[in-house]
């Protein structure tokens, strides 16, 4: 079983990317934010904290968060692995999770961080926000709060996953084939 975390800020990528993966190497792709929005959309409790949170640029919970990932892994026990989009995003998520997957006799295999600038977020998620309808992506200052809140707390775990020579980057300025081209060679080498 292999499990891949695609890592990067908002706009990298990451969702486009992980679909890529999911079908050509038959992983189930875990979004927190698709989790998230369903929640939202479902309206229950989880849903409306959880949108408070997001409409003002910010993270949801550690606990919120995991709790939501340990029920989709759970359900889908025939998996012949994962990749975990936009999770974990903090350190104390990493090692909760980290503590889990031990639990079940598993371990991340990789982490594939797409590298690009926070002007090419900032044009991404606007664009996103055009096709998609996300209310959260079409406001500047909610953009670049999540920018900076990605650099606070996301940008740490680089340092976490380099610890466990696991953090593996990706030049994500590019079109989307030449970017997944260099995902796949990368999860061939890691597969090894």
């Amino acid at each position: 079983m292999k499990h891949f975390i695609i890592f990067g800020p908002p706009g990298a990528g990451k969702g486009t990317q992980a679909k890529l993966m999911v079908e050509k190497y038959n992983l189930r792709h875990i979004s927190t934010g698709d989790l998230l929005r369903a929640e939202i959309k479902a309206g229950t409790k989880l849903g409306q904290m959880a949108k408070a949170l997001i409409d003002d640029g910010n993270f949801v919970p550690d606990e919120m968060v995991l709790k939501l990932v340990k029920s989709e892994i759970a359900h889908h026990p025939d998996a012949s692995g994962f990749v975990f989009d936009g999770f974990p995003r903090t350190t104390t998520q990493a090692s909760a999770f980290e503590s889990y997957l031990k639990s079940l006799g598993m371990d991340v295999n990789g982490v594939i961080s797409i590298i690009i600038s926070d002007e090419t977020v900032m044009e991404r998620i606007h664009h996103r926000a055009l096709i998609e309808d996300r209310k959260d992506d079409m406001k500047d200052e909610i953009i670049r709060n999540r920018i900076t809140t990605y650099h606070a707390k996301t940008e740490p775990l680089i340092d976490y996953y380099k610890k466990q020579e696991k953090y593996h980057e990706i030049d994500g300025e590019g079109t989307i084939e030449d970017i997944f081209a260099k995902i796949s060679l990368l999860i061939e080498r890691l597969s090894r």
